[in-house]
């Protein structure tokens, strides 16, 4: 068997408590988290973020971000900037049957909060973590990229692509759903491909959206109209492989009109539409969240099907817990790599994560049921949650992240 080069002492860097590998969303917030509770942090990426202006058309990449989410960034002192760029508050969500009519809904007033959330683009997100990053004392490498991790002792080095190495007591993965120091570390994942890709784009309405998240269950997958900051909605429409191709060939004449029976004409006609972009669902899980001296982040850890809109939740919700279990071993004056601590961190989130995920992928399946007598069933759910004021609290309280 082949074994690994040795690392040489050449062109060594600083000592770190942690190295966070993937400067998206969830990486850049792990960072900025890290380094704000007082750790040495670098953040390595292999591109460099897209500059957010708002004068550019909005990102066709949007998330909802939850309460939970919120109070993490503004706990880092970067949601202000976010709210006062361009955000669209949303205080009503409207959920409802394409096949039975069957509807939900649910109201920030009821939940005694203001809003129920906030739809903000992906780029906007990531270009204000990256700001605050260099003030908190973060050590940014971009390009970067890891070509080999290997633990000795009590630390985690890493060789990049330049030659330039880098030790820490603890090295975090969050560089995606195809994650390659996830697979060098053998961490398997499971799940499987919807064969769907979700559609994109933003589109203007003859109603304003009301500062409502419209989402509509068709038998070929889930369509949400999410309201923009600008009065137009962000759409995110969930279509068998070969059903996305020929959508998104329209021109937009013809796909403001295909887009406006799938909403059942909600908000009236569809008047204009931006370019359309599309990507691949799918659910991966990893089989566990840590390996020595290394724990998974966000997409690396799990990937969810869009229709809740939680998968960049769950992910700022790894890093909350995350930051809470490294502070309490710091604290403890307990090696923040050891084993016995990332096993709480990931006992607690994988736990979470997979049953956030496999909800989401029971309701994908309920909601594709065509046959009548399981519609009549599933609208009598529907029904009785919408009735049931505690449980639907209790639902509306989980999306929140309480």
């Amino acid at each position: 068997m082949n074994r690994p080069m040795p690392i040489s002492p050449r062109r060594r860097g600083p000592l770190l408590d942690v190295a966070v590998v993937g400067g998206g969303m969830v990486g850049a917030a792990a960072a900025l988290a890290l380094a704000r509770a007082g750790f040495t942090v670098a953040l390595l990426e292999a591109r460099a973020p897209t500059p957010w202006r708002a004068e550019d058309e909005v990102d066709l990449r949007v998330v909802g971000l939850a309460p939970s989410s919120i109070e993490l960034l503004d706990d880092m002192d970067v949601w202000t900037s976010i709210r006062e760029s361009r955000v669209g508050p949303y205080a009503h969500m409207h959920v409802w049957d394409a096949a039975s009519g069957a509807a939900i809904d649910f109201d920030a007033a009821d939940e005694g909060r203001a809003w129920l959330g906030h739809i903000v683009e992906n780029r906007l997100v990531q270009w204000t973590l990256w700001q605050a990053l260099l003030a908190a004392g973060v050590h940014c490498r971009c390009p970067a990229e890891v070509v080999r991790h290997e633990v000795r002792a009590d630390l985690v080095h890493l060789v990049l692509a330049d030659g330039d190495e880098l030790a820490a007591r603890l090295l975090l993965v969050a560089d995606g759903a195809d994650s390659p120091l996830r697979m060098q570390a053998g961490i398997a994942v499971r799940g499987h491909d919807y064969g769907q890709r979700a559609v994109v784009a933003h589109v203007a309405t003859a109603r304003p959206h009301a500062q409502t998240a419209w989402q509509r269950f068709l038998p070929s997958g889930p369509l949400a109209l999410l309201p923009l900051d600008d009065g137009r909605s962000s759409i995110v429409w969930s279509l068998p492989e070969d059903e996305a191709a020929r959508v998104l060939a329209l021109d937009d004449a013809a796909f403001c009109h295909a887009l406006g029976v799938a909403c059942d004409f909600r908000l009236g006609p569809i008047l204009a539409t931006t370019a359309r972009a599309a990507f691949p669902l799918r659910l991966r899980l990893a089989e566990r969240y840590q390996s020595e001296r290394l724990a998974l982040l966000g997409d690396a850890a799990h990937t969810v099907h869009p229709l809740a809109g939680q998968g960049v939740n769950l992910g700022l919700r790894d890093v909350a817990e995350l930051r809470e279990v490294l502070l309490a071993a710091r604290v403890a004056g307990t090696d923040i790599g050891a084993s016995h601590v990332l096993r709480r961190y990931a006992r607690r989130r994988r736990s979470a994560d997979t049953l956030d995920a496999l909800g989401f992928d029971a309701l994908a399946r309920i909601y594709a049921w065509r046959a009548p007598p399981l519609v009549a069933a599933r609208a009598l759910g529907v029904r009785f949650i919408d009735r049931c004021l505690p449980l639907k609290r209790r639902l509306a309280a989980h999306a929140a992240g309480r």
